[in-house]
């Protein structure tokens, strides 16, 4: 029995799509923003807990921008709301050296933040997603937004793994000793 290649089928356009030739020239995300019950609570925590750099702020508005890297490479901005009872919650990814994965448990864990799996559960060492494959830590800012910390792993993918700790990742990957 001989198996071909999947291949992906060709994509179907939308009258309004824009061309693939736009589209490949997009190479990242630059900006998000996030709506936030108190902006001077969210500021505690982008700033001073995450060490996100203030980009911007225009207090007559109640919004603030903060840098993710280099400046002007990245900034999800934050908007305070009214005082309606309804709420929104979002998700970011940034983006990290695998390293930096490697140590964030500790370091969230040492300023009062509960590192997370993608399903919330408390976790102490980063998760694989084993279809991409990347290292992720997960945690929930003070307006309940999902914060996921990401950095793609340079192996296979591996569909059938599912989301599970780099250490079972790891396990995983170990050839089998005789």
């Amino acid at each position: 029995m001989t198996s071909t290649p999947r291949q992906n089928p060709a994509p179907q356009k939308h009258p309004n799509q824009i061309t693939p030739q736009i589209t490949a020239q997009i190479t990242g995300l630059y900006e998000t923003h996030l709506p936030v019950a108190d902006l001077t609570r969210s500021r505690a925590f982008y700033h001073d807990m995450l060490g996100l750099p203030l980009a911007h702020e225009l207090a007559e508005r109640r919004v603030s921008f903060y840098w993710v890297g280099s400046p002007e490479t990245a900034m999800p901005g934050l908007w305070e709301m009214g005082s309606a009872p309804l709420a929104m919650r979002l998700h970011i990814a940034f983006r990290m050296a695998a390293a930096d994965i490697h140590r964030l448990c500790d370091q969230l864990s040492q300023r009062g933040i509960q590192p997370l799996n993608l399903i919330g559960e408390k976790i102490s060492e980063p998760i694989v997603i084993g279809w991409m494959p990347a290292l992720s830590v997960y945690c929930t800012d003070p307006d309940g937004h999902s914060i996921e910390f990401i950095a793609k792993l340079p192996e296979p993918p591996d569909p059938d793994f599912g989301q599970g700790p780099y250490s079972r990742w790891q396990q995983r990957a170990a050839p089998a000793r005789g």
